[in-house]
């Protein structure tokens, strides 16, 4: 996208002072800009992904379940799963973290062609175009060992974290959505409504909310801020504010996009008066304990 009337561009933005980005006129200057490129930019969905992308994400979420029963059942959907990282970073940190728990994960994404790579949980440690080493660079070796057995230039998910595991073609916007993959306790939406047009986006986040059980969650990280805000108001979401900020700021490729690419997420502020709202990451939905 051509950028010369915003005044501003990637180099002379990122040379600016987190204190400085931080102040009022900057934050009003940078919405500004990040309005005009979501209006102006031709959206479409990546698969690029990582491997932990969001660690207090995950922290929050192995904290949630951890109030769970021994032996407890756990339904998790994972939407537009694309090549399995999310879902196999969710399930080696619950797992780790909970062996005890009959966990069932119903994962989905519109191309069939990711869902293979999701499928066979096999990684090339090469850059080799849709499996790319730089889905690895947000673990430590540690974490490459527990989760992966390496041979031959390549890393397979351990078969422990493999278990109860189901990949399915599905559109996250079809009504019939709940039908075909039914409810859950957790759902996962993050990182592809933000690549939708708004009207989509408020549609498919209406639509998602269907899958959640009474008393669920869902994560919806990486959407439009607006539109997440209004449809938690209108439906009556509960925002999960245990880690709100750490999440929020979680995933460091989110914020370094603001605001000059459409997907990019803007500073958290508690000086909003909405901010409890607009800047929860997870919710929750229904009264069900």
């Amino acid at each position: 996208m051509d950028r010369p009337f915003l005044l501003v561009n990637e180099s002379v933005w990122n040379r600016l002072p987190s204190s400085v980005r931080m102040t009022r006129s900057i934050r009003l200057y940078g919405a500004f800009v990040h309005s005009v490129v979501q209006r102006r930019s031709d959206r479409r969905q990546h698969h690029g992904t990582f491997f932990l992308r969001n660690r207090p994400e995950l922290e929050l979420m192995r904290t949630l379940v951890s109030q769970r029963t021994e032996g407890a059942k756990l339904r998790i959907a994972v939407l537009a799963c694309s090549n399995g990282a999310e879902v196999y970073s969710i399930l080696w940190t619950i797992r780790s973290a909970r062996p005890d728990l009959n966990i069932t994960v119903h994962a989905a994404d519109i191309s069939s062609e990711i869902l293979e790579i999701a499928k066979k949980g096999t990684y090339s440690l090469e850059a080799n175009g849709l499996t790319d080493s730089a889905f690895f660079e947000r673990m430590t070796e540690e974490e490459m060992q527990q989760m992966f057995d390496v041979e031959d230039g390549h890393a397979r998910i351990k078969p422990w974290i493999r278990e109860g595991v189901s990949f399915q073609v599905a559109d996250a916007t079809d009504p019939g959505l709940t039908e075909l993959m039914g409810r859950h306790h957790i759902v996962v939406a993050n990182r592809f409504l933000c690549h939708m047009t708004p009207p989509n986006a408020e549609k498919c986040l209406r639509n998602l909310a269907q899958l959640v059980e009474p008393g669920g969650y869902l994560f919806v990280s990486g959407v439009d801020l607006n539109i997440r805000t209004k449809v938690a108001l209108d439906l009556n979401w509960t925002p999960v504010l245990d880690l709100v900020e750490e999440i929020h700021n979680g995933d460091f490729s989110l914020r370094r996009g603001w605001p000059l690419n459409w997907w990019g997420l803007e500073p958290f502020t508690t000086t909003r008066p909405d901010w409890r709202i607009r800047y929860a990451s997870v919710f929750k939905l229904g009264d069900k304990a």
